[in-house]
Formats: structure tokens, C-alpha cells, sequence
């Protein structure tokens, strides 16, 4: 993954509150299996659920898709 999309992938990452990390994990296509359940992510601290999520992206060597709409 080239230094530009590390970047881009960090910068959406760290603007993502818990609510879209957890659609992000519920959603996000790794290429091994991921399986958290809501109350881990209820539980966890915001800045280590965004490390887990970075590291998943990174080995899938995959962007996530454009950061989702919260529907009102």
C-alpha cells in the first residue's frame, strides 16, 4: 500500500467516531476472518478499536469503502 493511501486510510480512521468504526467492522471485507462482538466494541477504548482496525486494513492490504452516512 503505497505511503499517500496509509495516509488517507489513518486520516479517515482517526476521524471516525465509535458508532463508524463499528459499522466499519461490521462491514469491512478482510481476507481473514473478523468477528467482534458489539459489546467488545461497546467496551473497548475509542483509540484502540482504531488500531485494530487500522491493523486490519493494512493486512488486508485493502481501503475501507468511502466513510458511510449515519442514517438519522
Amino acid at each position: 500500500m503505497p505511503a499517500h493511501e496509509i495516509e488517507a486510510l489513518i486520516c479517515l480512521i482517526a476521524s471516525l467516531d465509535r458508532e463508524g468504526l463499528a459499522r466499519y467492522f461490521e462491514t469491512y471485507q478482510a481476507n481473514f476472518p473478523v468477528d467482534f462482538t458489539p459489546e467488545f466494541i461497546a467496551t473497548q477504548p475509542l483509540d484502540r478499536l482504531r488500531h485494530i482496525f487500522l491493523a486490519i486494513c493494512l493486512q488486508s492490504k485493502r481501503l475501507p469503502d468511502a466513510p458511510m452516512a449515519i442514517a438519522a
